[in-house]
């Protein structure tokens, strides 16, 4: 650790993270004495092992600067340990093994070492850890130096759990229950052939847990560690009776704050590992008294990377280093994915389908992944950190009738007052045409107009669009649009796409145009928690 990073660990004496392999017991912790504990988490990792550039809009002040890496995470954790001795549960809330070029290239077993070397006490699994299928992530799963928990994915013939539904430890002298919860809409949020011989449960088995946990097993905390998002989790800290903390992943929220409801705190952890959550607690006399939480950014002037730990990451990657840093284009504007509404990533993305296909629309995704992109160069890493999957181009032809139900269902699952009828990611980004939308309308409502080609839409007219093919769809099912006419598989894939955009279009520029627009929200959208007056709004997006 440098001398910076120690200074930091003094001055900021209970704000760094950590984690234990083992949480061991603290010996001759009397029970009726106060009893420490700290709770250490990260979220959304996808598979992002070095440093990177990160974008932070905390407190109104927009900045890009270098943070995260596993080698990073790693000094923060190794600091919390010798601070907190025995006192620290470490955990991991999901969507860890996909992301990068590195973990696609190996079905995740990249991951695997840089991962153990944090030494977590348990994870979950996320929406995308499926991607390789059902049989590649119990692979990984037995890889990894800590176990997976989930209460709601089962095997579909036999309905027996895949990993164990929650967890108990003894942290500090204090008994711990971990349920583990994921996201249950992964068979249609997904391409349906990546979970095939999965089946996941709902919220219903998760009363009858908490409930063991206290009577069976007398737990003193409950900790439900979700993957469904923060939206969802809130609800659930809602609606769940007996839970003390719900841990969040899957959306990429930074809670600065914990939001409380009723006796449950509820936080999220940022994405990307340029984050680590904070927790601490005390049991006083059987209650649960003097809770604190931190969000602590891994800025690299301020924690230092571990060498041992970059070592095996600098190994992990050393095989595919020329194919990762293989320059394919470049930009001299930032390149981010942090609107919930239209992304600079994105536009590129679907710019690249519709030039490519030849198509009217494009249609991309609602992806969260990837850091920011720097201008500069673009590697190969950086087209496979924005698509990290390889997908066929495929067109077909709908109408604007059709046009229009996608975009009313789209923006519900973006924006429906109900949290559990949130669906995905944020909205889909176009390529040749135009939406504007009202967020706060209701359900179903919410279009105000699309244009084609600077054209009002027409609704009987047939339009060309292309998409990505998402393995397992019926034929005519082209981005969740059904019975699409005259679909069609194009040879082309969507790397191959961007490939030709980026030799053709470099240095890209910043847009001019802007193609989805909210009426009722601030351009720039950074929380899709958080609704009219409460929309964190923070600089621009180029």
């Amino acid at each position: 650790m440098t001398a910076r990073n120690m200074i930091f660990k003094l001055a900021c004496a209970g704000l760094l993270l950590t984690g234990s392999a083992v949480a061991q017991p603290v010996d001759n912790v009397r029970k009726d004495e106060p009893r420490s504990v700290t709770l250490a988490y990260i979220a959304d990792l996808h598979a992002q092992f070095e440093t990177h550039p990160e974008f932070f809009w905390h407190g109104g002040k927009d900045e890009m600067t270098r943070a995260g890496g596993v080698a990073r995470i790693a000094t923060a954790i190794q600091a919390l340990r010798e601070e907190r001795p025995g006192r620290v549960l470490f955990m991991d809330a999901g969507d860890t093994i996909q992301g990068s070029a590195a973990a696609a290239w190996t079905e995740g077993k990249a991951v695997v070492a840089p991962i153990n070397t944090l030494k977590l006490d348990l994870g979950i699994p996320g929406n995308w850890e499926v991607v390789y299928g059902a049989e590649v992530l119990e692979d990984r799963a037995r890889e990894f130096h800590h176990p997976l928990i989930a209460a709601n994915l089962r095997h579909s013939k036999t309905k027996r759990l895949v990993f164990p539904a929650y967890l108990v430890k003894e942290v500090g002298g204090v008994r711990i229950g971990v349920i583990g919860y994921t996201d249950p809409d992964v068979p249609e949020r997904q391409p349906p052939s990546y979970s095939k011989g999965l089946s996941y449960d709902g919220v219903e088995v998760l009363p009858p847990l908490i409930a063991e946990l206290r009577e069976k097993e007398k737990v003193e905390v409950v900790v439900l560690l979700t993957h469904v998002g923060l939206p969802k989790s809130i609800r659930l800290a809602e609606t769940l009776k007996g839970v003390d903390f719900v841990l969040s992943g899957d959306t990429h929220e930074r809670t600065y704050e914990p939001i409380v409801r009723g006796n449950t705190w509820v936080v999220e952890p940022g994405s990307f590992g340029s984050f680590l959550g904070r927790l601490d607690f005390t049991i006083r006399d059987g209650k649960l008294v003097d809770r604190k939480w931190e969000l602590i950014e891994l800025r690299a002037d301020r924690f230092a990377e571990d060498p041992e730990v970059k070592r095996v990451v600098d190994e992990t990657l050393a095989p595919m280093r020329s194919r990762l840093d293989k320059p394919i284009g470049q930009t001299d504007v930032p390149l981010m994915r942090y609107n919930v509404v239209e992304t600079s990533i994105d536009d590129v993305l679907s710019n690249a389908l519709r030039e490519v296909a030849g198509t009217e629309i494009a249609l991309s995704n609602g992806f969260r992944f990837s850091p920011p992109l720097l201008p500069g160069p673009i590697r190969e890493a950086d087209l496979w950190d924005w698509f990290p999957i390889t997908t066929k181009l495929k067109v077909g032809k709908v109408t604007g009738r059709q046009l229009r139900a996608f975009w009313e269902r789209e923006t519900d699952h973006v924006f429906a007052s109900d949290p559990m009828k949130l669906f995905g990611g944020w909205l889909p980004r176009p390529s040749g045409m135009t939406l504007r939308f009202a967020a706060h309308a209701s359900d179903g409502h919410r279009v105000r107009e699309i244009r084609i080609a600077g054209k009002p839409l027409e609704e009987d007219r047939l339009y060309t669009l292309v998409a990505c093919e998402r393995e397992g769809d019926e034929p005519d099912k082209l981005c969740r649009i059904p019975h699409v006419q005259k679909p069609e598989v194009l040879s082309l894939d969507a790397h191959e796409a961007v490939r030709q955009y980026l030799a053709k279009h470099s240095p890209l520029q910043a847009p001019q145009d802007k193609r989805v627009i909210a009426d009722d929200l601030p351009l720039i959208v950074r929380s899709q928690v958080l609704s009219p007056t409460r929309h964190p709004a923070g600089g621009s997006e180029k």
